[in-house]
């Protein structure tokens, strides 16, 4: 007979966030989406800031 389990897992640790990345200076992509992300963190729309943080890790910060 297959008793149901009774106890509890171990505790789930999870790492601190990375820090945020920061836009390449001159870079006026990464310029106006670091805009972009502290304008959606103000209002508390973290999806969009972390969509901004993913472009701006992921943009090759060239400048014009």
């Amino acid at each position: 007979m297959n008793r149901p389990k009774t106890t509890m897992d171990q505790p789930v640790h999870l790492p601190l966030p990375p820090p945020l990345p920061r836009p390449a200076k001159g870079c006026g992509v990464c310029e106006a989406l670091a805009r972009q992300r502290q304008a959606a963190r103000d209002c508390g729309d973290y999806s969009t800031a972390t969509d901004a943080c993913v472009e701006i890790r992921n943009h090759p910060h060239r400048t014009l």
